[in-house]
């Protein structure tokens, strides 16, 4: 039996959906190698809007970071936010690749961005409650406790 090879949607089919969705976004292509996209994303009606950039390298994955607000407010005493892989570079955690929770098959518009706007929405109920609510699995940093638990 073969292996099923993964068919990666296109750069220039991930660029006009991006752009069909976000018409105000910015978007940066170099052939089929990367993209990158600045868009602003607003989880609930209540929340502030977040600019957000979305990185995409062959071979490499997507990685997302909050570029607005430069600094993102943390819950009372905290020093770290919460399922990141990094809280300086404000880069999200949002898929276990492990798991192929997300792979080259899968639209931007349809996986990533949405589930940007749901880590930021339990982001903002993070900085009230101090519990991360998202769930997910991350990669533990130093055997670190389970995310779910309170920050």
């Amino acid at each position: 039996m073969q292996k099923r090879k993964n068919k990666r949607v296109s750069l220039i089919i991930q660029e006009g959906k991006l752009k069909s969705v976000y018409p105000n976004s910015k978007i940066s292509r170099n052939r089929e190698n990367s993209l990158k996209w600045v868009g602003v994303i607003k989880p609930t009606p209540l929340s502030q809007e977040y600019e957000v950039k979305l990185v995409y390298r062959i071979n490499k994955g997507v990685d997302v970071y909050i570029t607005n607000p430069k600094e993102l407010m943390l819950y009372n005493g905290k020093k770290e936010l919460p399922h990141v892989y990094s809280t300086k570079k404000q880069k999200l955690c949002l898929y276990f690749p492990k798991y192929r929770e997300w792979t080259v098959e899968q639209l931007y518009t349809d996986s990533i961005i949405p589930w940007t706007s749901e880590w930021l929405m339990h982001y903002e109920l993070w900085l009230i409650t101090g519990f991360w609510n998202g769930g997910g699995k991350h990669p533990p940093k130093n055997k670190e406790k389970d995310k779910t638990e309170k920050e």
